[in-house]
């Protein structure tokens, strides 16, 4: 069954079908996209296709059989990792490019941190999020890993999570930073929660376990 978010395969209510997300780096995508996207659900029978949360577009209802067959067909574009253990989605604002409100760049450091990680087998699921201002449309307050825009820089959060028990992320640094700093403590909380999480723990809970100060000593050592 592919349901280890190698193909981004998610079983779904009937217990027969799945969804699949092709993915779109900080959910942007061209006409031509849009257009692929809905020949693949005409062409496999698709019971519906659902934007998400996680900005994608699903195409929901694929028996198992044709998963395989409309990753190969011709003009496909990588699955989106859905489920499993790995970073799951860098959710993304319109920023600077887009919206009169933006103070930072949040799509070109959001496609390179997607570069980077999008699909990183880790101990357990990771989301990132980078908002251009601190309205944070991105819900970055929510997220493992964040960036927020500020007219002096960057502000990096930690620690956010939804689901069943929510937690709000903390702010791990007084000040802000440029954006390679922010990429160079990004890498380093990576390389804290692949040391020191357990099997399918969030980061969160490696943040209480080590405390908030010393992952912040360590960040601080980044840049």
């Amino acid at each position: 069954m592919h349901q280890d978010g190698g193909k981004g395969a998610v079983l779904q209510r009937d217990r027969k079908t799945f969804a699949v997300a092709p993915h779109f780096p900080c959910g942007i995508v061209t006409p031509d996209d849009l257009r692929k996207i809905a020949n693949l659900a005409e062409k496999y029978n698709a019971a519906a296709l659902i934007c998400t949360s996680a900005q994608r577009i699903a195409i929901s209802g694929l028996p198992e059989h044709d998963l395989d067959p409309l990753w190969q067909d011709p003009g496909e574009t990588k699955p989106g990792h859905l489920i499993g253990m790995t970073v799951r989605s860098v959710k993304v604002c319109p920023g600077t490019q887009f919206c009169k409100r933006a103070m930072q760049d949040s799509l070109q450091i959001g496609k390179e941190l997607d570069a980077r990680y999008h699909g990183k087998p880790l101990p357990g699921k990771m989301k990132l999020a980078v908002s251009g201002c601190p309205f944070d449309c991105s819900e970055t307050c929510i997220r493992d890993i964040a960036l927020v825009g500020t007219r002096a820089g960057w502000r990096i959060f930690v620690g956010g999570c939804g689901g069943i028990k929510p937690r709000l992320a903390q702010r791990l640094l007084n000040e802000e930073v440029s954006s390679g700093q922010a990429l160079a403590i990004v890498e380093k909380l990576f390389n804290i929660y692949i040391e020191h999480a357990k099997k399918g723990e969030r980061f969160a809970s490696v943040i209480e376990r080590l405390t908030l100060a010393a992952v912040q000593e360590a960040a601080l050592k980044a840049i």
